[in-house]
């Protein structure tokens, strides 16, 4: 047992700080045990002789079936697990630092490209009288140099004030997000909870079914669900279902009936993608070879699927799970507009057709902090799923 812990201490000879930490545990050990050494060894890069030494101290003690070598054994355990809570937090310190590196980026775009378009907010089809204009730009200080606006902004930002809006007189981009979130947090909840709920069976039904009528059906319709635009398909459910059939309205948001378009619409890509994707995933699972034991020692097809192969073949949906958020809540916005919901994704279009600059802003930051944070929970719930992918491993990839 201890061979192979060794071992695997030796196979991560380029992780310094990891085994400098493992030796200076070692060595108070040993100091405990047989004072055989009088000092700690500090942390430094160049100690691989050290590191050889140890590895076949360890060989030697498990070879000899030492009660040293137990006692190392658990101690280094505890070691370990304490030692992962401290690697835990450095990740997430470190995808933390790096969010704020991305985020810089994407506000810096954005403010670049907002500013370098031809045009302003109070640009429009009837000019403004020269002194009026003025006294706009003054107010918004939108007439000081480029460096000093996004200066001010990222000054703004840091005490989480997104600034005015430009065309909603009197309001905040605050209170725009505050107001209009919900909505479209509604729908996207609802088209999640539809992609999940019809995805992840027609997946199974159709990797069950394989190459039958119900497989190749499943099939042809996630192929549809994939490549048939949103927009396009919220056009024909408002055309089928609320003007030839009048079953459902065609706009608004005002009860449970008005939900059932739009979350149909926007859910119809990533149930599509979950279903292929949960059929490409248990049929690789189910050729397993501890599907094919499970089979030999008599447990039914029920239990095999759902207490063994399914848990293990939802590993890469659960993994789709950040992306496939960040991908409904922009995919709102045109969602939003065809069934004219006041959610969040309208007033971003809005503001891009009134470039209301600081809304455009207020909404890019918004959905960024969200997507990163979504992505960062899915990497931390990943190892927990699946044991084999440790969180250095996901660092690393």
């Amino acid at each position: 047992m201890t061979t192979a812990l060794w071992g695997w201490i030796y196979s991560k000879r380029r992780r310094e700080l990891d085994l400098s930490l493992f030796l200076c545990f070692f060595t108070l050990f040993v100091e405990e045990r047989g004072g055989l050494y009088t000092s700690v060894i500090e942390y430094t890069p160049l100690i691989s002789w050290l590191h050889i030494l140890y590895t076949l101290l360890g060989a030697y003690l498990y070879q000899t079936n030492s009660p040293l070598d137990k006692e190392v054994y658990s101690e280094y355990t505890s070691f370990m697990l304490r030692k992962g809570v401290s690697h835990l937090l450095r990740y997430i310190l470190n995808r933390i630092i790096s969010s704020f590196f991305v985020l810089f980026a994407i506000i810096t775009i954005t403010f670049l490209l907002m500013h370098t378009i031809p045009g302003g907010p109070f640009t429009s089809e009837k000019n403004l009288p020269p002194a009026i204009k003025k006294n706009i730009e003054e107010r918004y200080h939108l007439n000081d140099p480029l460096w000093k606006q996004y200066g001010d902004y990222l000054a703004d930002l840091a005490r989480f004030d997104l600034g005015p809006s430009f065309k909603y007189e009197g309001r905040t981009v605050n209170s725009i997000i505050r107001e209009s979130f919900p909505a479209s947090l509604e729908l996207g909840i609802i088209s999640i909870g539809l992609a999940l709920l019809f995805g992840i069976p027609a997946g199974t039904i159709a990797s069950l079914r394989q190459n039958r009528w119900q497989d190749y059906t499943i099939m042809l319709v996630a192929t549809l669900g994939v490549s048939v635009p949103s927009f396009v398909l919220a056009t024909l459910l408002i055309y089928v279902f609320a003007i030839k059939l009048q079953w459902l309205p065609a706009a608004m948001w005002n009860g449970p009936a008005y939900m059932i378009l739009p979350a149909l619409a926007l859910a119809s890509y990533p149930t599509a993608f979950i279903a292929r994707l949960t059929r490409a995933s248990l049929l690789e699972v189910l050729s397993q070879d501890y599907i094919r034991t499970a089979k030999a020692k008599g447990l039914s097809q029920t239990v095999i699927i759902y207490r063994h192969a399914l848990k293990n073949a939802l590993i890469p949906v659960i993994t789709y799970i950040g992306p496939m958020t960040a991908s409904i809540l922009t995919g709102s916005f045109i969602i939003e507009n065809i069934f004219a919901i006041p959610g969040l994704g309208r007033h971003f279009v809005t503001s891009i057709y009134n470039r209301d600059y600081t809304v455009i802003l207020g909404v890019t930051v918004f959905y960024s902090v969200l997507v990163i944070t979504l992505n960062l929970l899915v990497d931390l719930i990943y190892p927990l799923l699946n044991p084999r992918i440790s969180l250095h491993d996901r660092q690393e990839g």
